[in-house]
């Protein structure tokens, strides 16, 4: 009888630890079965951003990315509302494109040139070199379900990035699925470029019944909707203007037919100051007739004013990058104490939709891209 018992019971202890294993290897695949639920989930719900992130590549250490935007990122939903403020800009983006991830963005000042040309192939170009303290760049592509494909400029500092922290890791480019927000400089498919320049001026506040946009979503503005110059005006004055950061701005605008305007905003009233000619610049003072010529970057527009004079506005693109490089600033401290310089030289061909990149001040290494390569 002794006997049976340490049996029975050596046997109920081997059926307690059979049912241990047999337990935990069920939670096991219970919890297994959750995380690939959970990942799908994940994946059906933002394949899009998924795939966006993937396709971000390093191009250059100094420092440039890529990315291809897949799908669509909101903006005809963002004209409903608009936003009157980066506070209000941001809390759309976090909502719509981040998921709730914090986003920091600013736009500190910005000195910069621009100008539209012509080859003697007849393509329009559209020059521009944006000067600011250290500024990763990304190069952009958006193709909207409702607007047209374009490539635009962002600067990831504005987004939050640093030297120490960059979107190489896919958890470190979470953040950058906002960079359509934050567009500086770019051009469309139809051929219309567009670059932002700093004004030191009272910042535009217009307050109408008009649905109100920022600083960079006038230009995501203008690349997702206008066909050419007159349909960018046309779009900015439907909106009310509220500079970010701030600050005041102007926009150069050129188009693929050859027209080119600057459209600034004086006492909260928009102003287009129309190309003489067969070119036109700018850089960080207005250019509105009357007494409102204050600002700075004389000598950069002459710089640019004197070559394009001497061409009569024709260019090629080897020139008009030479010509960014004559009118680009080297490292230098502000008088903010920061230390600036020009961060990147971009050559858009409105005809070809093709475009030229510097950055770094390394114009011995030009990288070039086009909107509808695969």
């Amino acid at each position: 009888m002794l006997g049976y018992y340490f049996d029975n019971q050596i046997i109920i202890g081997e059926d307690n630890m059979n049912n241990k294993k047999r337990v935990i290897k069920n939670v096991m695949i219970v919890f297994l079965v959750l995380i690939i639920v959970s990942i799908s989930i994940f994946i059906a719900m933002f394949h899009k951003e998924v795939a966006t992130l993937g396709t971000v590549k390093k191009v250059d250490d100094n420092t440039l990315y890529t990315m291809e935007y897949k799908g669509d990122y909101g903006f005809d939903a963002f004209l409903e509302k608009g936003a009157s403020s980066d506070k209000e800009l941001v809390s759309f983006v976090t909502e719509r494109l981040l998921k709730g991830i914090p986003l920091k963005f600013s736009i500190p000042d910005l000195g910069c040139s621009t100008f539209r040309a012509m080859s003697v192939e007849g393509d329009q170009l559209f020059g521009r070199n944006f000067d600011l303290t250290y500024s990763p760049a990304m190069l952009v592509k958006t193709k909207p379900d409702n607007g047209y494909a374009s490539i635009s400029m962002v600067n990831l500092a504005f987004l939050g990035y640093t030297k120490d922290k960059l979107p190489d890791s896919f958890q470190d480019r979470l953040i950058s699925l906002a960079a359509p927000y934050a567009p500086l400089d770019g051009m469309n498919e139809k051929g219309v470029s567009i670059g932002v320049l700093l004004i030191p001026s009272d910042p535009t506040d217009q307050k109408t019944d008009k649905v109100d946009i920022t600083t960079t979503t006038a230009v995501r503005l203008v690349l997702d909707k206008a066909a050419n110059v007159d349909e960018a005006v046309a779009l900015l004055k439907n909106y009310d203007m509220h500079s970010s950061a701030n600050s005041s701005y102007h926009f150069q605008i050129s188009d693929a037919l050859g027209k080119s305007v600057v459209v600034e905003y004086i006492d909260n009233e928009l102003k287009v100051v129309e190309q003489e000619g067969n070119y036109q610049a700018a850089t960080n003072f207005l250019l509105t007739p009357g007494d409102y010529s204050y600002g700075y970057g004389y000598e950069r527009y002459d710089t640019l004013v004197s070559t394009l004079s001497d061409k009569n506005g024709v260019l090629s693109e080897d020139e008009a990058m030479n010509l960014l490089k004559d009118a680009a600033q080297q490292w230098h401290v502000n008088d903010k104490n920061e230390m600036s310089a020009t961060q990147w030289s971009v050559v858009y061909n409105n005809t070809k939709k093709t475009v030229k990149i510097v950055v770094g001040l390394q114009y011995d290494k030009v990288h070039e891209f086009s909107l509808f390569d695969e």
